[in-house]
């Protein structure tokens, strides 16, 4: 997955002596980077072949996977045959040296770079590694039909157990800092490891903003939709984010910039670096183009090891002022906010051709853990110092401020939803009517307020490319993600600015197990591990279940047809959420796979509602 990120960005249509590809390590694995190596050497093939034939995208994985053997033309499909077998044999090697574990020691011994591993104790107790495989400046720099290839380094930064590394801001600036002495780019694109090029226009496409004679002086950062190869037919956990990206950032770039996502972004790097815009920013690209860096690779491998070290940080104004902010779980918010905030303006471009392609999270609890994380992160932005109303007053426009709020008051949203999860079923328990009756006319503004925004929500998703069915799947991770991701990125945001936690970062998983991913393709929900996630949605669940059974009864029992005329409401309602639960209750009764609910969370939860409902009724 790594090197096919890595060979999609080699091989962009642009002059590869002017491309730098930097990939961070932040595991410091020795089969990283033995995958670069073999990635280097397939390079000298991949990006002339791309070139010739022009192809689409230049992920060798996601190429082959769906790209026809060319049977018109011998010499073609020739060597289409082995190029493909190229790969195929490269990815063979690497995978049986990833199940091996270790690096055997013959394929040690072809690069010095491998007696850097001699030295670690621990993954996270390492000196700086930093390898140039591919140093663009050297005439043997060459593919098989003797064009310059693209300089590409390895980087894992130091790490050591007193020093706070903070995760993947850390990362990014000690790239920011090493990139800066080897190529010192005036443009950065930064992509997570999962996320390749699926336009080899890219980056001509971004410069074209940049360097537009008129208004390109201003931008400090162009970014590019989110969108993931992996997506079920009708979006099981509602994880496409084609609302977010096709309705809610053009209308953020109309208000004055897209927010940064933190991958698929073209960055101006002294914006990136903390400087202010001013008018006098405009850049001489003649000036740049002709910028040469003269040290050896061996030198530049030892001044770049002390810029990616633990300590060049400390008394620096590196996390703070320069480069991507430390303190808080979504770094790339707060540091596009930050540009914003120092003059810069913010595009955001939909190409024609989606310009990357990443994976989404393949579990229900993947979704709701990533969401947990960037409601919290978004929220702690808002009640801190860098609230977009208080960094952001008279720097960025007010409705700009206002609409960072669509994010920033996620985790806001736990209390209602749980509310009409958890009271109306009680209540409907018990006979007490919340809203209006049948016969009132008060139920009009109700029924509008309830059809006439599922009836645009439902229009909306279809227009941006949904399923009727994925709307539906939506509705229902809408419920999930308020219950338990926002209710736990909420509280854990309100202690750590009571200084009573500290901050983490949880890392998505990118690869599932076998079994997981056949589930995941016929859209059957993974549940499989305990979590109190997933003992929240239960409990809610059973709740509302035994309470619109009850709720039922109610209306059978009575003779003169009053609890119908009263309680309509609230029997819907819970009729609904007992539609939208149906596969936590198939994982907690029926389903006899590994992706069921752990009877420990079967267990709790019908304890509990079954208490709460006791209670009520008592």
């Amino acid at each position: 997955m790594v090197i096919n990120t890595v060979l999609s960005t080699m091989a962009y249509d642009y002059p590869p002596e002017k491309l730098s590809v930097y990939l961070s390590d932040d595991g410091g694995s020795d089969l990283t980077f033995y995958a670069m190596l073999e990635a280097s050497r397939f390079s000298k093939h991949w990006l002339p072949f791309c070139n010739r034939f022009k192809i689409e995208p230049r992920s060798p994985e996601a190429y082959f996977r769906t790209a026809l053997e060319p049977l018109d033309d011998p010499v073609n499909a020739k060597e289409w045959l082995f190029v493909k077998k190229l790969y195929t044999d490269m990815n063979y090697r690497i995978e049986a040296t990833t199940k091996l574990g270790k690096v055997p020691e013959e394929i040690r011994k072809e690069h010095e770079g491998f007696r850097e591993w001699n030295f670690i104790s621990g993954r996270r107790d390492h000196r700086a590694i930093l390898e140039i495989l591919i140093d663009g400046r050297d005439p043997q720099a060459m593919d098989n039909e003797g064009q310059p290839l693209p300089t590409l380094v390895y980087l894992a930064r130091e790490k050591r157990p007193q020093y706070p590394h903070n995760f993947k801001a850390g990362a990014m600036n000690a790239l920011i800092r090493v990139s800066s002495r080897i190529s010192n780019s005036p443009i950065i694109l930064n992509v997570d490891c999962d996320m390749y090029s699926n336009n080899s226009h890219s980056v001509r496409d971004a410069l074209c903003f940049f360097m537009d004679e008129e208004k390109g002086h201003e931008i400090g950062y162009i970014q590019y939709p989110q969108a993931f190869e992996n997506i079920t037919k009708n979006d099981i956990y509602c994880n496409s984010l084609n609302i977010e990206m096709k309705v809610d950032f053009p209308g953020l770039d109309a208000n004055g910039g897209p927010l940064y996502i933190g991958t698929g972004c073209f960055h101006r790097r002294e914006a990136l670096c903390g400087r202010r815009y001013s008018n006098e920013n405009k850049v001489d690209w003649k000036e740049v183009a002709d910028r040469k860096v003269k040290e050896s690779a061996g030198v530049l491998e030892e001044v770049c090891r002390i810029l990616a070290s633990c300590a060049y940080e400390e008394n620096t104004e590196w996390g703070k002022e320069m480069g991507l902010k430390y303190g808080c779980p979504v770094e790339d918010v707060i540091t596009g906010l930050s540009v914003q905030c120092k003059g810069w303006r913010s595009m955001y471009f939909i190409p024609e051709r989606k310009g990357f392609m990443g994976l989404a999270p393949t579990t229900l609890l993947q979704t709701l853990v990533q969401h947990k994380r960037w409601s919290e992160g978004d929220f702690q932005i808002l009640i801190t110092r860098h609230s977009p109303f208080l960094l952001g007053h008279k720097r960025i426009p007010l409705r700009l401020q206002i609409s960072y709020c669509i994010y920033l008051l996620w985790a806001t949203s736990w209390f209602s939803v749980l509310y009409y999860l958890v009271v109306p079923p009680l209540c409907l328990l018990r006979g007490i009517s919340l809203f209006p009756k049948l016969s009132s006319p008060w139920i009009q503004p109700f029924a509008y307020a309830i059809f006439a925004n599922r009836a645009y929500g439902v229009v909306e998703f279809v227009w941006c490319g949904g399923t009727i069915q994925g709307w539906w799947n939506g509705q229902r991770i809408w419920v999930f993600k308020r219950t338990t991701s926002h209710l736990f990125g909420f509280f854990d945001a309100i202690r750590k600015l009571l200084g009573l936690s500290t901050d983490t970062f949880v890392i998505t998983a990118k690869v599932a197990q076998e079994d997981v991913s056949e589930r995941y393709e016929k859209e059957k929900m993974e549940f499989g591990v305990s979590s109190p996630m997933f003992n929240i949605l239960a409990t809610l669940a059973l709740l509302n279940m035994f309470s619109f059974v009850g709720g039922i009864k109610m209306v059978i029992m009575d003779v003169e047809s009053k609890a119908l005329d009263l309680l309509a409401l609230q029997i819907i309602l819970c009729g609904l959420l007992v539609l939208i639960n149906l596969p936590i209750y198939q994982g907690l009764f029926f389903r006899k796979d590994s992706g069921r609910m752990p009877s420990s969370v079967t267990y709790k939860s019908i304890i509990v509602s079954l208490l709460a409902c006791s209670i009520a009724l008592y």
